[in-house]
């Protein structure tokens, strides 16, 4: 083991690194500043087990200068801090699916990974990507723009272990894996171990993950409310027959101001995402 002094916030700590991750992160920060290349990695497992400290740990070693300002828990904290960050810096997009429960959110986190990676890329950036499982990640970053996985596991109830996958390695884990969120295969002897040990302010860390969390929250809520709303408009013109004007208009009596053209654009929207079912009628025709 090799141990690493570390500072934040005028504090100085050390941290414990495996000997092979220690010598693998020192080539890694050659490479990518002499190749004119990113590295994006990606820390997974199960909540609890301790990710979010590795991906800390981890993302320090790469680059001393990390701070929670690149330390990002929702797409827009991410774009901004990719697009701040300065060349051969490291930002941790932690936690990128907690509390996302529809396609559409998955869809707009994998989205910004996507879009994205040029800019990365020109950067040299160092960018972590913490999650439940690598298998809800976009096919495109999983498998070509992903260089690794660590996952992070718990043994005898204890936290603190990682297994490492190589990219070709990782590729065929989620090319096989993926249909049962399996890691079975393919087997991988690249282990170690971690301590318990934050690398940024933890009370500082905690806040600003709670506060994202919250707003996810709300956000999904937010969702959930237009999506009932559209659906709404939609049975009264299609199914009820009730003209949009006359739908503007009592959306206007209540204090809720929403023109036709508006109406006639969601009830189309609602129309081509569940197009009504015909079968029925051709089978009588």
């Amino acid at each position: 083991m090799v141990i690493v002094p570390v500072e934040f916030n005028n504090k100085k700590i050390t941290i414990t690194c495996d000997n092979w991750l220690y010598k693998s992160i020192q080539t890694i920060k050659q490479n990518v500043h002499k190749k004119d290349k990113d590295r994006v990695t990606v820390v997974d497992g199960a909540e609890g087990g301790g990710k979010s400290v590795f991906a800390m740990q981890y993302g320090k070693l790469l680059d001393p200068t990390l701070c929670l300002d690149r330390i990002c828990f929702n797409p827009k904290e991410f774009h901004d801090a990719v697009v701040k960050a300065k060349k051969g810096q490291c930002v941790i997009y932690d936690e990128a699916f907690t509390g996302l429960s529809s396609r559409s959110s998955l869809a707009e986190v994998n989205r910004s990974l996507v879009s994205l990676m040029m800019e990365m890329r020109q950067k040299n950036l160092f960018v972590i990507i913490v999650m439940p499982t690598i298998f809800l990640l976009d096919k495109y970053a999983a498998l070509w723009r992903a260089k690794e996985l660590f996952h992070i596991y718990t043994k005898d109830g204890k936290r603190g272990r990682w297994v490492y996958f190589n990219h070709k390695k990782k590729k065929l884990l989620y090319m096989t894996g993926r249909k049962y969120y399996e890691y079975n295969f393919p087997k991988s002897k690249r282990r170690g171990k971690f301590k318990d040990t934050y690398v940024i302010d933890e009370l500082e860390y905690r806040a600003k993950k709670s506060d994202s969390l919250k707003n996810k929250s709300k956000i999904t809520k937010s969702e959930n409310f237009k999506k009932q709303r559209d659906v709404l408009f939609n049975l009264l013109n299609r199914k009820y027959g009730i003209p949009q004007l006359d739908i503007s208009k009592a959306c206007r009596k209540f204090g809720f101001v929403i023109s036709r053209n508006r109406i006639s654009e969601l009830v189309a929207e609602i129309d081509k995402k569940y197009p009504p079912d015909t079968s029925n009628e051709s089978k009588t025709q």
